[in-house]
């Protein structure tokens, strides 16, 4: 087993008469690797979080809260069970549904994903009423803030009729779109972003000095290898 001394920092910018140009080279390799590594990374990451903020702000402006209407009846019934909905049986007042802001929809006859934890649930406030029915999709109609006419997917209470009122979420160019992160949700997502973006600019870097830095090392003891072949039987031989 190898004798290892104490740690000495700087060890290879010091002069040493045993030092070699393999030992120089090896220097600055560590250096430059390390450099690059730390200021592509920040640099990366930096500019990938203020992108991203950058666009979640821009959602957070452009995209706006439209009314649409419910044009096929939705499938299912409507629920009498809870406080505050539009009972299925005769006589139940009819119960118009604003929807929720904050559902997934989508646009011109694709579905998009429903937001995690949302779909299916139900949700009571503090009185113990009902406040958001299980959702279905159904096929809405909306006029977008330029004038343009759009059909949708958009998730409404079950067995809502025909002209129902429901909310949605639109870009200017009329389309449907999630409810905008709000500030510190984009900034949460932004500083994630941005560090799997800088940890990911900066490993190539690093594990590329570190294989030039491994190529350096195999070849140091390779001319090692032919020195100690060369002068160590010198060594052995008997001068008398």
């Amino acid at each position: 087993m190898a004798f290892r001394g104490p740690k000495v920092w700087l060890w290879r910018w010091r002069r040493n008469p045993l030092k070699r140009r393999a030992d120089v080279v090896e220097a600055w390799v560590v250096l430059g690797a390390w450099v690059v590594t730390v200021l592509a990374g920040t640099l990366a990451g930096w500019t990938a979080t203020r992108a991203v903020e950058h666009g979640l702000a821009r959602e957070r402006v452009e995209w706006r809260p439209t009314v649409a209407l419910v044009t096929e009846q939705a499938p299912g019934t409507t629920s009498s069970s809870q406080p505050g909905t539009a009972g299925a049986g005769a006589g139940a007042p009819d119960r118009t549904d604003t929807g929720d802001p904050d559902r997934t929809n989508t646009g011109d006859d694709a579905k998009a994903e429903s937001s995690p934890g949302r779909s299916g649930s139900s949700r009571t406030d503090s009185k113990g009423q009902g406040t958001d029915a299980m959702r279905v999709w159904a096929k809405v109609h909306w006029t977008a803030p330029n004038g343009s006419s759009h059909t949708g997917q958009a998730q409404v209470r079950p067995g809502s009729a025909v002209g129902t009122p429901v909310t949605v979420w639109t870009d200017p160019q009329g389309r449907l779109v999630t409810r905008p992160a709000t500030a510190s949700q984009a900034r949460s997502r932004a500083t994630l972003i941005g560090a799997l973006v800088g940890v990911s600019v900066a490993a190539a870097p690093f594990v590329g000095g570190r294989v030039l830095r491994g190529r350096l090392e195999r070849r140091r003891m390779e001319q090692w290898d032919a020195e100690w072949a060369r002068f160590g039987p010198l060594w052995g031989r008997k001068t008398w």
